[in-house]
């Protein structure tokens, strides 16, 4: 068992980090950043098989990246797990950077697909996790996608295809903010009950909140050490902006402009917070 100390100051690390690229570009995907930073820290902090210093190790867990607006925090994450030098984090976005502002496989060690067609990531998953079996290989796929991804046919013809198969190797993640582009993800296309769609598909459903990181800690352990042949989900609730009151309160917070001054308040408050236990 991880040590939850540890995972929480990955977590605050993580946050910290996407705030300081935010700002190098003076907006961003900041908001699903720090909504989805304890479900990121306890992938790369506790349940996933991976090699900082060969990314591209055979035996390593695959983390698809398929709602590539992420990469923002994707990023933050690779920083810390030591994939990527933090020194990079300067480079975010501009010219010649391994770190573009949508995922992109070619430019970034330990990027996996590239994202930003929504609906892709589930596919490829399953696709990987088929010809990992075939293999002989014990490596686990996860899959990370939007709730707005849940719009996509795509989608769930690729639920259907991994149950069908028995993937047992396959864990799919999905970011529950209820914001997308066009506003409220619930508004623009209803998805509830959603646990009970998966679980008419074939999976092994887990719904949680996704910044409790206990929760998130055992809902990842349970999904690994699931004996049954079938793929597994956990539907993650989780807070925009979460650590900055300011941003966390705003209405419109899929793609955030923020004023120069406020990326520093962001940071102050995210250290405050941490400074009194509040993450």
């Amino acid at each position: 068992m991880s040590d939850p100390s540890k995972l929480s100051e990955r977590a605050y690390r993580i946050r910290r980090y996407a705030l300081r690229m935010g700002e190098v570009q003076g907006q961003g995907y900041i908001g699903q950043a720090l909504g989805y930073a304890d479900v990121l820290a306890v992938a790369y902090g506790h349940a996933m098989k991976y090699r900082p210093e060969d990314p591209q190790w055979e035996s390593r867990d695959r983390f698809l990246l398929s709602h590539g607006h992420y990469a923002i925090a994707f990023y933050a994450a690779l920083i810390e797990a030591g994939i990527i030098p933090e020194e990079e984090l300067e480079t975010y976005g501009s010219d010649d950077s391994r770190l573009p502002m949508s995922g992109m496989a070619t430019y970034t060690p330990g990027m996996e697909m590239s994202g930003g067609s929504l609906g892709q990531g589930l596919p490829i998953a399953v696709g990987m996790a088929l010809a990992l079996r075939h293999k002989g290989n014990p490596a686990f796929v996860y899959n990370s996608m939007s709730d707005g991804e849940l719009d996509e046919g795509s989608t769930w013809e690729a639920a259907m295809g991994a149950a069908h198969h028995g993937l047992g190797n396959l864990v799919c993640l999905v970011d529950i903010n209820n914001q997308q582009a066009d506003g409220p993800s619930g508004k623009v296309l209803g998805f509830e009950p959603l646990a009970d769609k998966w679980a008419a598909f074939g999976w092994h459903v887990q719904r949680i909140d996704g910044n409790d990181l206990p929760a998130v800690v055992a809902a990842f352990d349970a999904a690994r050490a699931l004996t049954d042949a079938k793929p597994r989900v956990i539907l993650v609730d989780t807070l925009m902006g979460k650590g900055v009151p300011f941003l966390e309160e705003r209405e419109k917070n899929h793609f955030i402009r923020v004023d120069p001054p406020e990326w520093q308040q962001a940071i102050a408050h995210l250290d405050q917070a941490r400074h009194e236990g509040a993450l």
